[in-house]
């Protein structure tokens, strides 16, 4: 009887072995840089409004300038005001010589009454227009004031160094103290920049600083935030700016708090009414780990990366992760440091297969930031801090006629030498 035999099993395929690329994540001190929307202001916006009435004979500076403070602007007839200065000046000479001539005749009635040449009436009238035209030379001098500081006016000069507007009136208009603003002389160097900071940004900044608030202001002379702009066409301005204030209040529509930059601005190069991205240090994360973002894989809005155990075994996990940082992001938990990840790959992996594994090569520069800014601002960077008030004093005034020295001679003491009757 024959035998019959079966047919062997078919050996089952083993899937695969895969290789991924492995590495144990970074752990280094980490910035938190936030970014915010500014607005671009200039340190001085000084108006420029006639404040005499007259025709415009002349504009003595190319629009969009660099004007230096005291240089002349516009020019206003002055010829008018030059008559009305010389007849000031007249009359306060004409009130100068009576006053003279009054203090003679209020000298000569005391001697006159003690002699009883004159009576009491006499003198007291001599007296009396001594006194009149004593105020009438201090009216004549502020007559002659008020008429040089018009004369003064007739010439509109810059207030501060800065860039000057484009004129809103042309030569041979009448303009005045009603017409509006002429120009406006912006000082642009160092330029301020507006935005708004979160109280919980806020807080964060300031934490640190609770046991030793004296730190506060020595950082925040170094910079304090370490601010940097970025321009709207994604290019970083090279020079770094400080905090320059904190409002003094929160904002209860929006819970945040006015801040105000300056950033250096050599060769005017940035002007104001630019929209401006503010980048900042807010703190630091200390021994934050590392991991580069594409070893994140997000499903359905949670963080999940894979962890390789020493059996080879795949370990799918759910973490936190934190701020980005140059190709890098911060695992807040659910991470160890010793911990081996996989870089690439990780979606064609499933928990517990087993792979092999090769280390994985990191870049040059791949987890570092160089264009992150300072926490403080650079030694070798220059604040020229003016203050606006600073800036507003001492400009010198165009070369006007000056008017003649009051020096009216000091009035006698006729009532102490009067005799008593």
């Amino acid at each position: 009887m024959a035998r019959i035999t079966g047919c062997s099993p078919k050996p089952q395929p083993q899937p695969p072995e895969f290789t991924v690329p492995v590495m144990t994540p970074l752990q280094k001190d980490v910035p938190i840089v936030r970014e915010w929307v500014g607005l671009t202001y200039g340190m001085v916006n000084a108006d420029i409004v006639a404040q005499v009435s007259g025709y415009l004979v002349s504009q003595n500076y190319e629009d969009g300038a660099l004007v230096k403070k005291g240089q002349l602007l516009f020019q206003i007839d002055s010829r008018p005001f030059k008559a009305v200065f010389d007849q000031a000046t007249g009359e306060f000479e004409k009130a100068q010589a009576a006053l003279i001539r009054d203090e003679a005749n209020a000298k000569r009635a005391v001697d006159l009454l003690q002699k009883n040449v004159i009576s009491r009436e006499q003198y007291d009238d001599q007296i009396q227009a001594f006194e009149a035209s004593k105020a009438a030379v201090a009216a004549a001098s502020a007559n002659v004031e008020q008429a040089r500081l018009n004369l003064e006016f007739t010439s509109i000069t810059a207030p501060v160094d800065g860039l000057a507007g484009i004129a809103t009136a042309q030569v041979g208009n009448l303009i005045g103290p009603s017409s509006g603003t002429l120009t406006t002389v912006t000082m642009v160097d160092p330029i301020k920049v507006n935005f708004f900071l979160s109280e919980n940004e806020y807080l964060q900044y300031i934490q640190p600083y609770f046991g030793a608030p004296q730190d506060l202001a020595k950082v925040a002379q170094r910079g304090g935030l370490g601010l940097q702009i970025v321009l709207n066409d994604n290019t970083i301005y090279p020079h770094p700016g400080r905090l320059l204030a904190i409002d003094n209040q929160v904002t209860q529509n929006t819970g945040s708090l006015q801040i105000e930059a300056e950033f250096p601005n050599p060769g005017n190069l940035l002007r104001t009414g630019q929209f401006a991205r503010v980048r900042g240090v807010t703190r630091w994360e200390k021994n934050a780990l590392l991991v580069p973002q594409r070893a994140i894989n997000d499903l359905q809005g949670k963080s999940q990366i894979a962890v390789i155990g020493t059996d080879g075994k795949v370990d799918l996990r759910i973490v936190d992760i934190g701020p980005t940082y140059a190709s890098m992001q911060v695992v807040q938990s659910g991470l160890q440091p010793t911990d081996t990840i996989v870089v690439e790959g990780m979606q064609k992996l499933r928990q517990g297969m087993t792979v092999k594994t090769t280390p994985w090569e990191m870049p040059t520069g791949f987890a570092e930031a160089p264009n992150l800014p300072a926490p403080v601002e650079p030694e070798n960077t220059k604040f020229d801090k003016l203050p606006p008030q600073a800036a507003l004093e001492g400009a010198p005034s165009p070369e006007a006629a000056a008017p003649p020295e009051v020096t009216p001679t000091p009035a006698p003491s006729p009532a102490s030498d009067t005799p008593s009757t």
